[in-house]
């Protein structure tokens, strides 16, 4: 049953008339929101920042926090059967009159002794103002390293406790199941009951994870299983209820927020089924032939930003030629021209170690934000297909859509969305025009004291990867440990070949070690380690300093990516100096990057010179920034025609009986 409600971005006042978000009477069996665009948006969003000013310096946050830490004091002197009974209490008002402040710091101060009894961890006040934020259906901004896994688990058991089905979204399967076994005692210990979704997972382990208070998941999974139960629902009879594996979309808390909402928002989640075709296998061999002898300019253009290819009128008019002589009857010219574009995309724009990698036989997409493979994920319309043959891999078979469906769509369906990440300023506008969330900064627990180093440029990667070499190797000997970050999986391993020539040992991490993820990344806090890491491979675990490092200068970062947004850029170095622990990070920037190689200033800034690096750094960091706020709107771009036609493909499919 579909609630049609006003999306996230509604006053206070009407945020307390709406009642608590579970399957029942009202809001029926399976409640979510109806599609629907935010009337007035850009008028609501300066509306939502003046908001955020205000709430940031009228303190509310710390009032808050304050009222927690007297009813914790009030509370802590009671026996356990009291505390037992005042906890029944408050489940009982959370479940009528919902979540507002009195009644949540009562909870609050509840779950805080539950904590502090089961883990012997007391949150700090910066992570119950986040958890006050989440449940207040916004977005908190809360630095790497502050405890956001403990401030989700506070707000998630918040909600459990008034009834709602309660799911908290992450990254990753290790880091589902290391986040459910840090707060699982937590949740035992206030009567609730908590799951995780993983691979691999039966439909009934699926479905008993799902009936839990809370929930651990991936994106990726839980749009999956929806999809899924729309299409269950199709197939049952009116008579026959079907086995549906949510309970609705209740309340989502989204950990990493960006990443999920903004950064893979990109890629439709498409729910296919495998078909059988042998015939259409010599169709990609005779497809694949035909583009190796296009010319490039001549016969064709490439759009990188893209991963596609156009064909010119030269290259059309040769296409009829080797169409019309195909034996095939499948291989007409719309059908030719299709794979040929294809075949040329597979050929000169897709490379190996920056966009997919090969493991087993079988051809992996590397996630170009995170740098970690994208398990489950494939190219579709035949540019799969292509790679595969690209690097004499088994073709895979080739699918039909049953159903499919972007984050765009999903997550707004939503009764109630909020979440954190450490990085979401940057992406306020967007995030609220899509999403309906607001943004809230979180202040640090403990003065930070990151140093942050000039930025160096250098005309070529070679000469950077050098420079590197040499610095890495100074800090190697201080005894502090460094993580570089790269672009790609070639770069990391080109680093790794120079380091090892220097006799620097150093572990690498990117989409072909992520398997190992957890345990390099444990071991990056050690003195002296080196940790070479692809975008953000690891982000979402901490990088713990060992004994002696703090004294040493802490964790060193030094970034040569060249990201298409500032927000990795802050992503990276926030790697660093964590909880007050000391820290410094520095850039370096080659003008033959994937950013700039394209740009006619660093061109020409290269022909100049580099003697003057002072003034020559500040050009070429603001060149970057400028060249990241072009790809910055050309993704956003993108995104808003992929929202525009998952709508209409949503269209469509309604027509068939599908719903999606």
């Amino acid at each position: 049953m579909a609630v049609q409600r006003r999306m996230n971005g509604i006053g206070k006042a009407d945020r307390a008339r709406e009642p608590v978000p579970v399957p029942g009477l009202v809001l029926g069996d399976y409640p979510e929101r109806a599609d629907q665009d935010i009337p007035l948006a850009s008028l609501r969003f300066r509306l939502a920042q003046l908001r955020r000013l205000h709430a940031e310096r009228s303190g509310r946050g710390r009032r808050f926090v304050s009222r927690v830490r007297k009813l914790e004091s009030d509370y802590a002197v009671e026996s356990a059967p009291q505390r037992q009974e005042r906890l029944f209490t408050v489940r009982a008002h959370l479940a009528r009159d919902g979540f507002t402040d009195p009644l949540m710091a009562q909870a609050f101060a509840l779950i805080i002794l539950a904590c502090r009894n089961e883990t012997g961890i007391s949150p700090y006040d910066t992570q119950l103002i986040a958890a006050h934020i989440i449940l207040d259906r916004r977005l908190a901004e809360m630095a790497t390293g502050e405890g956001k896994t403990l401030a989700a688990g506070i707000a998630a058991a918040a909600a459990a406790l008034a009834g709602v089905p309660v799911h908290v979204i992450t990254a990753n399967d290790y880091l589902v199941s290391r986040d459910l076994e840090n707060m699982h005692p937590l949740f035992r210990a206030l009567g609730l009951t908590a799951g995780a979704v993983t691979q691999p997972m039966d439909q009934a382990q699926r479905y008993a994870a799902y009936r839990c208070d809370i929930v651990y998941c991936t994106a990726r999974e839980l749009v999956f299983d929806y999809l899924r139960d729309g299409m269950s629902r199709q197939r049952n009879r009116a008579d026959s209820p079907p086995a549906r594996l949510l309970r609705g979309l209740c309340m989502a808390i989204i950990d990493e927020a960006d990443a999920i909402l903004i950064d893979e928002a990109r890629v439709p989640l498409v729910l296919s089924q495998a078909i059988s075709e042998p015939a259409a296998q010599p169709d990609f061999a005779q497809a694949w032939d035909i583009a190796k002898h296009l010319e490039q300019g001549a016969h064709f253009t490439l759009d990188a930003g893209r991963h596609s290819a156009r064909l010119t009128l030269a290259g059309r008019a040769l296409l009829r030629g080797k169409a019309a002589q195909s034996p095939s009857p499948r291989m007409t010219l719309r059908h030719c021209e299709d794979l040929v574009r294809m075949a040329l995309a597979a050929c000169h724009i897709l490379q190996p170690g920056r966009h997919y990698h090969v493991r087993d036989g079988k051809v992996l997409i590397i996630d170009e934000t995170t740098g970690r493979t994208a398990e489950g994920r494939s190219w579709s319309g035949g540019l799969q297909q292509m790679v595969e043959l690209k690097e004499r891999c088994a073709l895979s078979p080739l699918a039909e859509t049953r159903s499919q469906i972007t984050y765009q769509r999903f997550f707004p369906r939503y009764l109630w969305l909020c979440g954190m990440s450490g990085t979401l300023v940057e992406a306020s506008r967007e995030l609220f025009h899509v999403y309906g969330l607001e943004v809230q900064r979180v202040p640090l627990h403990l003065p930070g004291r990151r140093v942050l180093f000039k930025t160096r440029v250098f005309s070529d990667m070679q000469s950077q990867w050098h420079a590197i070499a040499l610095r890495i190797g100074d800090l190697h000997a201080s005894g502090r440990p460094v993580l570089v970050g790269t672009d790609s999986v070639n770069d990391s391993e080109a680093l790794s070949r120079l380091l090892s020539g220097a006799g620097l040992a150093h572990a690498v991490l990117n989409a072909r070690q992520d398997r190992h993820e957890a345990r390099i990344i444990a071991a990056a806090g050690n003195p002296g380690a080196i940790t070479v890491a692809t975008n953000m491979a690891g982000r979402g675990t901490d990088i713990v300093l060992a004994p002696g490092v703090a004294e040493k200068g802490g964790l060193h970062v030094i970034s040569c990516q060249q990201n298409a947004s500032r927000r990795v850029d802050r992503q990276l170095i926030g790697r660093c100096a964590r909880h007050g622990d000391p820290g410094s990070a520095e850039k370096y920037i080659a003008l033959d990057g994937k950013l700039l190689a394209h740009s006619a200033p660093a061109r020409a800034v290269g022909r100049v010179g580099l003697k003057r690096q002072v003034w020559l750094a500040s050009i070429a960091a603001l060149m970057l920034k400028i060249e990241q706020g072009k790809e910055e709107r050309r993704q956003g771009r993108e995104r808003g025609q992929l929202l525009r036609a998952d709508k209409e493909m949503g269209r469509w499919l309604a027509f068939g009986g599908i719903k999606a």
